[in-house]
């Protein structure tokens, strides 16, 4: 079989492939993007049935396509996002393959690029982007209990209330993906204990501005790096129901049990970190700095935003908060499911050449990798915060389709004996 050859091949056909694919469209460089499945796979299929977008429609999207069937202030339910990327690579008419599968790459030898083995044969390219994104391998911590008497699933498998088996349920983690579950569990009429961490806690909204606005005008989403200690924080925010607010103590006023970080598991029986006060007052912080933040703001430009003095309303301190629990009972409590929203590891197995760490964690500057020729995209803090966000994603692949370019450009230079 012949060796298909190409100047830049990028690996993975969701938003971060289709974003850099357009940049690179643009600037003339030929390229092909590989996709093992369908486009936008995991939106299809790594997500809950109700799943909807956690920013706006008029934010969560490319300078290029509108949601023109949905209010801009909405959120896109997951297939409708989907079916926007789809509709963007048509745009464009992107060299989109699906259905093949990227084995190995390694670096050429006494010679340029990099060979790349796939299920539909080999392929020669001098740049590789990787847009694989973040979300490649859902992971349950060690310490998850070794039964059948429960049945345990990741975040990623997880689609409804049907699914799951009668009585409790226990979610591990309070991030976006673990809140609106455990919500969504609850009201579909079961027992829920949700297992609290570290967390921000924005507000969806505050003065008739949706909280993306707010990052964007603050200038937080061009923050560079984490700031120290934040790095396993999560971000508990909602586009469910036509979006709200977080709020853990209301979950608690409406019948739920928080509980603080998990720790272990003996037997029948889980115990808890005496952090969840902790928790939930940090996360209290970093939702009236916010607050104050924007007010601040408004002050300081003269904006006519009415005032929301009910966004600083605080439900009394539920018993399980005041009294937490520090052990359970699964048996005892009836809880039969587990459900880890613990968050997804990279895998780069594929990827087979010195651009990663003694981690296997991608070694980058804005995503240009310490090895020529290799770029990441669609990571998180790839280039600053808003690199989370659908919008942010597509800047972050202009800066490597531009630094493609200017490789170029350096590789066409030829000498006075050449010209």
């Amino acid at each position: 079989m012949a060796v298909e050859k190409i100047d830049t091949l990028i690996i993975g056909a969701g938003q971060a492939g289709i974003a850099t694919s357009e940049h690179l469209t643009k600037l003339n460089i030929p390229h092909l993007v590989l996709e093992r499945n369908r486009i936008a796979e995991c939106w299809r299929t790594m997500r809950w049935d109700s799943l909807v977008a956690n920013g706006p429609a008029w934010h969560d999207r490319f300078p290029g396509l509108e949601f023109e069937d949905l209010d801009q202030d909405a959120f896109a339910p997951k297939e409708r996002v989907a079916d926007y990327f789809v509709d963007y690579a048509k745009k464009f008419k992107a060299p989109i393959r699906t259905g093949i599968e990227v084995t190995k790459a390694t670096r050429n030898t006494n010679r340029p690029g990099f060979t790349i083995e796939t299920s539909d044969g080999v392929i020669e390219a001098n740049r590789i982007v990787s847009a694989t994104g973040p979300f490649q391998k859902p992971v349950i911590p060690p310490i998850a209990p070794k039964t059948d008497k429960i049945e345990q699933i990741h975040s990623a498998q997880y689609r409804n209330p049907e699914q799951l088996p009668e009585g409790a349920v226990l979610v591990v983690g309070a991030g976006s993906s673990g809140v609106q579950i455990a919500d969504e569990l609850q009201n579909s009429g079961k027992k829920v204990y949700l297992s609290v961490g570290a967390h921000d806690r924005p507000p969806r909204a505050y003065r008739n501005r949706d909280f993306c606005w707010w990052l964007g005008v603050l200038g937080e989403w061009d923050a560079a790096a984490m700031k120290p200690g934040t790095e396993h924080v999560t971000i508990a925010v909602s586009g469910a129901n036509g979006g709200h607010t977080v709020d853990f103590r209301g979950l608690a006023h409406k019948g739920m049990t928080l509980v603080g970080l998990t720790k272990a598991f003996n037997g029948d029986k889980v115990s808890f970190q005496n952090d969840l006060a902790t928790n939930l007052a940090k996360g209290d912080e970093n939702y009236l700095a916010l607050l104050d933040a924007a007010d601040e703001y408004i002050k300081q430009n003269g904006l006519d935003l009415p005032e929301e003095p009910e966004a600083r309303f605080t439900f009394p301190e539920p018993d399980c908060v005041a009294n937490p629990l520090l052990e359970l009972d699964l048996a005892e409590a009836g809880v039969t499911s587990i459900i880890w929203a613990t968050g997804f590891a990279t895998d780069y197995s594929w990827l087979q050449v010195d651009a990663l760490d003694e981690k296997g964690k991608p070694q980058h500057q804005r995503g240009v990798s310490s090895e020529p020729g290799i770029y990441f995209v669609g990571l998180p803090w790839l280039s600053r915060r808003g690199s989370t966000f659908i919008w942010g994603v597509w800047h972050d692949a202009k800066h490597i389709a531009d630094h493609i370019a200017t490789q170029h450009k350096y590789l066409e230079y030829k000498d006075p004996s050449q010209r």
